[in-house]
């Protein structure tokens, strides 16, 4: 495969590194560095952010009306629609990601566009009945300003417009840095946005590794920063922004408990509890990782558990049959390998998985074979750290308080799943449960329409719904006069 060659946009402009610098993009299925993408200096950041502050504050986009940013939206919408095949394409041969997983994704995403159209041309205010007299007082919201969107490399596109849509939604500008495993879908989705008409300088993409999302970040030309990655990483954003006060919107890591009850439909929430976990080859946030279940069905449960994980068919991520992909790159596949070693000397039971698949068909990949661990306690790392691959540790129950505990003893509160057929207990559970999404009799589903984020240190803020257009605006309070008598202060009698 030849390599292509991709440029950054800023200002609406495409151009390389100020320096000339590049990185290549490597195909985690053959190991081929298909793609030459810029490595931004900081002088590049800093072009992007100044051209952003300047859509934003002197360009058509500052006396846009809220029709014409929705219009341009679903413009945007309808070129996704389009070509998402080619977004789906190209995703694959950056991480490794099913086809038949991120095509209907992909299709999927213009829907984001249309419901942000929609939330643009919504009331986003409200009138306040104040006790002051004669003075009528209401609230407006206003965009923050310059945005900076800070994407990781598991879902490259949808975390984007997880956070592009309400931004252009409420009027901001956007600098968009992805992660230097997938910067090429981005680039690509980029022309989309000038297709679709919007204005220079709105949408800006500038490319590299952790030094150019660092002069991001930092830059003091950037009012808002929305990040999703790990804890580690956003615990330093938000210092960094701490310090000049800038607004911070972080989707963080996970380590979420599958709590499976005797009374569940124990097939049913077999293929849950799998889907939870290996579905984009357990690179994702909200990930099932912690299956917890009870005494009672304990041996059951595992045993259909591993009968189906050993059937699941590893290969090329472009073939539709192909039912697990491969790890992103090398340095997480090398991280799942030394998880699984970690997992063997706490004294968990490796009962499938572990290692390398032997077919040499796939010797080139990055694959992990689906692994499950038995007999794992909370305390051990393989509980408490998130793996970010094909790993799940199966935690034994006694009942239901047992359970909560066991969920809520850890540092994050992302997500958390619970499958049961008692009506009263998962309502119990949803209300107990510290995690920000609860699915029951379900697992890993998300929607434009609802709001998605983490307790405890899985993040601060929510993205997707009404609730997301909050993260990208400010509240202005009115108070206009109606009809006081304004007298001197210091002397009431003149």
């Amino acid at each position: 495969m030849a390599t292509e060659n991709y440029s950054m946009l800023i200002d609406g402009k495409w151009r390389e590194a100020s320096d000339g610098a590049t990185f290549a993009s490597v195909n985690p299925f053959d190991g081929n560095a298909w793609a030459q993408v810029p490595a931004a200096t900081a002088e590049d950041v800093d072009d992007a952010v100044t051209a952003a502050r300047r859509a934003f504050e002197e360009g058509p986009w500052s006396r846009a009306t809220p029709l014409q940013r929705a219009t341009l939206l679903r413009k945007f919408g309808d070129l996704i629609k389009e070509n998402a095949d080619e977004l789906a394409r190209i995703q694959v041969l950056e991480n490794g990601k099913l086809i038949r997983e991120v095509a209907g994704q992909t299709n999927a995403l213009a829907n984001h566009c249309y419901f942000f159209a929609g939330v643009a041309e919504s009331p986003l205010g409200e009138t306040l009945a104040s006790s002051v007299p004669n003075m009528q007082v209401f609230t407006v919201r206003e965009p923050i300003g310059v945005v900076a969107a800070i994407t990781p490399w598991n879902s490259p596109l949808a975390l984007l417009l997880w956070k592009l849509c309400p931004a252009l939604a409420a009027g901001n500008t956007i600098v968009i840095k992805p992660s230097e495993i997938t910067p090429v879908s981005t680039l690509v989705l980029a022309r989309l946005v000038q297709e679709a008409g919007f204005p220079d300088g709105v949408v800006n993409v500038v490319t590299g590794a952790g030094p150019t999302g660092a002069a991001l970040a930092e830059h003091r030309g950037v009012d808002k920063i929305a990040f999703t990655g790990s804890t580690a990483v956003g615990k330093r954003i938000a210092v960094s922004a701490a310090e000049r006060l800038a607004r911070v919107s972080l989707e963080l890591g996970g380590k979420s408990p599958n709590i499976v009850f005797p009374d569940a439909d124990l097939a049913g929430a077999v293929n849950g509890v799998i889907a939870g976990i290996f579905a984009a080859t357990g690179q994702t946030c909200m990930a099932g990782s912690r299956v917890l279940v009870h005494d009672d069905i304990y041996d059951e449960f595992t045993t259909a558990l591993v009968e189906k994980t050993v059937q699941i068919k590893l290969g090329d991520p472009l073939d539709p049959e192909t039912e697990m992909g491969t790890v992103a790159c090398q340095a997480q596949y090398d991280k799942v390998l030394n998880y699984i070693e970690v997992a063997k000397a706490d004294g968990a039971r490796l009962v499938t998985g572990g290692g390398r698949p032997d077919d040499p068909s796939l010797s080139k990949g990055l694959f992990v074979r689906p692994t499950v661990f038995t007999d794992v306690t909370n305390d051990m790392r393989i509980a408490r750290e998130e793996v970010f691959g094909p790993v799940a540790v199966v935690i034994r129950f006694r009942d239901e308080d047992d359970a909560v505990r066991i969920a809520n003893d850890t540092s994050f509160g992302l997500a958390a799943g619970v499958w049961t057929r008692d009506v009263a207990r998962a309502h119990r559970m949803v209300r107990r449960l510290r995690a920000g999404s609860v699915w029951v009799n379900n697992y890993r589903k998300t929607n434009y329409v609802a709001p998605f984020g983490g307790f405890k240190e899985s993040g601060i803020g929510r993205e997707n719904g009404f609730h997301a257009i909050e993260e990208y605006t400010e509240v202005k309070t009115a108070w206009i006069d109606t009809g006081n008598t304004i007298t001197d202060p210091f002397n009431p009698r003149a």
